[in-house]
C-alpha cells in the first residue's frame, strides 16, 4: 500500500531521527518533511511505533496516510527545476 508520511517537528535532532526511520523503512523523501513509499500494514504500524519512540517527550505532529493503488495513481504532482544560467 502506498503511504505518505508528513511531519512538523521543531526539534532538529528528533526531526532527523524521524527522517532516518522513514529511510530505514525504504520510504523516499519527496519534500523536506514528507516521505512516500510502499509499506504493508504491518510495516506501517511498526514505522509509526518507531517514530513515536524517536519523538517521545518532544513536540511533534506526525501523520501517516495510506492509499490504495487507484487513489495513489490518481494523485497530481508538479515538479519543476529552473536553471538560471
Amino acid at each position: 500500500m502506498q503511504c505518505l508520511v508528513i511531519y512538523d517537528i521543531p526539534d532538529d535532532r528528533a526531526r532527523q531521527r524521524v527522517a532516518d526511520a522513514c529511510l530505514d523503512y525504504g520510504l523516499q523523501r519527496i519534500q523536506y518533511s514528507a516521505f512516500a513509499g510502499n509499506l504493508s500494514r504491518a510495516h506501517q504500524r511498526a514505522l509509526f511505533g518507531e517514530i513515536a519512540r524517536r519523538v517521545k517527550g518532544r513536540t511533534a505532529n506526525v501523520q501517516l496516510f495510506a492509499f490504495d493503488a487507484k487513489t495513489w495513481s490518481e494523485r497530481r504532482t508538479l515538479e519543476q527545476h529552473y536553471d538560471d544560467t
